[in-house]
């Protein structure tokens, strides 16, 4: 049975509350008609034009990063490194090419067909504990960028889950971002978010 999935006016938020504000939500992925979910645990902003570690630094526009303009809600996936798939969640609203990306979550529901997609994860704390890793066990690829996450029957949502926001808001760790160090001054800002002490987060 499918819950209601968070609004519009939520994915509308600017990259930085949204990246916090999606800790301990649901993502949920529908692999015919089966659910699996996982609480997000951890998260990347990336604040568009300025910044220099995002897909569309200094107004950057191309087929593949066209998805980034679209309005708050909807899924940018990309390819990288010749192998990975990365998914992030559009922010703020359309031509503001910001968005959060999904670094990592911790399995909830359908954990077998996760592992299935998984072979070479052997715990259950490596399963999801990477961007690539996400969408590996969620089964996501190019073909779900640029997807309305709020569309009807959408096979990709996000709900609201099961924490109390109190306990998230006390329980949010801020780094930098990983993997970004070309960046010049960017690449050392705290916009990297994750839950404290949960097993499931990239690195601590």
């Amino acid at each position: 049975m499918r819950s209601m999935p968070l609004d519009r006016t939520f994915f509308r938020q600017n990259p930085v509350d949204l990246a916090r504000d999606l800790l301990g939500r649901h993502l949920v992925r529908y692999i015919n008609g089966q659910r699996l979910t996982v609480r997000i645990v951890e998260t990347e902003a990336y604040l568009g034009v300025p910044d220099l570690a995002a897909h569309t630094a200094g107004g950057r526009r191309t087929a593949r990063n066209q998805s980034m303009y679209l309005d708050g809600g909807h899924l940018y996936v990309y390819f990288t490194y010749g192998m990975h798939y990365c998914m992030n969640i559009v922010a703020s609203t359309a031509e503001d090419p910001v968005a959060v990306l999904l670094r990592a979550g911790e399995p909830l529901e359908g954990i077998e067909v996760m592992q299935a997609s998984r072979s070479r994860a052997t715990r259950l704390t490596d399963l999801c504990s990477g961007p690539a890793k996400l969408c590996q066990a969620l089964q996501i690829d190019r073909k779900y960028d640029g997807i309305d996450l709020l569309a009807p029957e959408s096979a990709i949502v996000v709900e609201p889950g099961d924490l109390s926001r109190s306990f998230v808001k006390e329980s949010i760790v801020t780094r930098p971002r990983i993997g970004v160090g070309y960046a010049k001054e960017w690449a050392d800002k705290p916009l990297r978010f994750y839950l404290r002490d949960n097993p499931h987060v990239s690195r601590p």
